[in-house]
């Protein structure tokens, strides 16, 4: 991103990229004059935060995970990476005690299927389960998924190591994880994971990330209605 200190203010910007639409009022238009100048420093805001997690110094080395893939071979973290040196991994709410995976990651987990062979033009792309993978492959195929990866873990270290399975009150507690590792040398370290949760979320909010990656809560937000109070996804319809 250039320096900020060398951009065209926001407001001026968005006068010039601001053209009305047929029958629209005056109002209407300065209005969305103003939130265009918002919007292009949100971009900015994105932009620079995307820098700084560039930026972030070398993450902790992982221990040596192990997976199985959908031929029962055993892989280690490592292997998942393929030839890249980046890997994206989603841990999916969909252990061996759920009869049915999480309706909000298998809204998120859809919305990577389709553009997975274009993210992995550049980055590994893993799907990261405590089902077996035949188990989650069953379901994909019920969903129509057909480009993404799947994996089961061995054991649960990864999940608890990464704070997606806890021990709660009435047993075992079990959490989404978004998590990107980097190649170094023949090490994995973790270079940047989503954090925060209840006890980060502004009130009348969800915890969700930011920017969030999942369409639903985008597209909604895009709405005059907004997101509401019944926008939580589900299974079938």
């Amino acid at each position: 991103m250039a320096d900020a200190q060398n951009l065209a203010p926001a407001a001026e910007l968005a006068k010039k990229g601001s053209k009305p639409f047929a029958g629209e009022s005056e109002k209407y238009r300065e209005a969305r004059t103003s939130l265009l100048a918002e919007e292009i420093e949100l971009r900015r805001q994105i932009q620079h935060v995307a820098a700084q997690r560039r930026a972030l110094p070398p993450g902790p080395v992982a221990k040596d995970y192990r997976f199985l893939d959908k031929d029962g071979n055993e892989l280690g973290l490592i292997d998942l990476f393929g030839e890249h040196d980046t890997l994206f991994t989603y841990f999916w709410m969909y252990g061996p005690e759920r009869e049915r995976p999480c309706p909000m990651c298998t809204s998120f987990v859809g919305s990577l299927d389709i553009p997975a062979p274009d993210i992995e033009q550049r980055i590994a792309l893993a799907i990261v389960g405590r089902s077996p993978v035949e188990r989650q492959l069953a379901f994909a195929r019920e969903r129509g998924w057909t480009h993404l990866k799947f994996y089961q873990t061995i054991g649960d270290d990864f999940a608890r190591d990464y704070r997606a399975l806890t021990d709660g009150e009435e047993g075992i507690d079990e959490g989404a994880a978004v998590l990107v590792w980097k190649r170094d040398g023949d090490k994995v370290r973790l270079f940047w994971a989503a954090e925060g949760g209840f006890e980060t979320a502004d009130p009348g909010f969800d915890p969700h990330l930011a920017p969030d990656p999942t369409p639903l809560w985008n597209i909604l937000d895009m709405t005059p209605e907004g997101r509401g109070t019944d926008w939580y996804p589900k299974l079938q319809y």
